[in-house]
């Protein structure tokens, strides 16, 4: 197995611990040197916060395990595209390369919607590589708003 693999596995892990408190399963692990130094998943729900995204999450724990907001030589694996605050986030945190799982068609800002990583100039430059696990991460997805909306119809 692939390195990107094994990191990404560990993302949806994180995805699936979201799932089962009923939040969007997005799933974040930041590395650092072959090591995983943050883990998270979404707690938008849970937490009544509209920034608990789990790349949001994974960035301050990153930067308080290494005392320091730049996050350089860390490398970020997301089950889902970021969305524009996220994207943002992970240039300003000067992550080095992020790893997609799967792309959102609908609030992507990372080649979807739109591209911050590559339409615009910014003081720096996140390498980018999607489709990771992308069969995985979708599923974890598709089965989450599947069995959201059959709650949903039964109340």
């Amino acid at each position: 197995m692939q390195e990107k693999e094994k990191f990404m596995k560990e993302a949806l892990k994180e995805a699936k611990k979201a799932y089962n408190k009923l939040e969007v399963p997005v799933g974040c692990v930041i590395v650092k040197e072959g090591k995983i130094i943050a883990r998270t998943h979404n707690l938008k729900e849970t937490k009544l916060d509209t920034t608990k995204h789990a790349e949001m999450l994974a960035i301050q724990k990153a930067s308080q395990k290494l005392k320091a907001w730049r996050l350089l030589d860390c490398e970020m694996y997301v089950t889902l595209e970021p969305c524009s605050m996220c994207a943002g986030a992970i240039i300003n945190s000067r992550i080095k390369k992020l790893y997609i799982g799967t792309m959102d068609e609908k609030t992507g800002a990372g080649g979807s919607v739109l591209n911050l990583f590559e339409d615009y100039t910014f003081n720096h430059k996140v390498e980018v590589e999607t489709g990771i696990m992308k069969e995985e991460c979708e599923k974890i997805l598709k089965d989450f708003f599947k069995e959201l909306r059959q709650i949903k119809n039964r109340n």
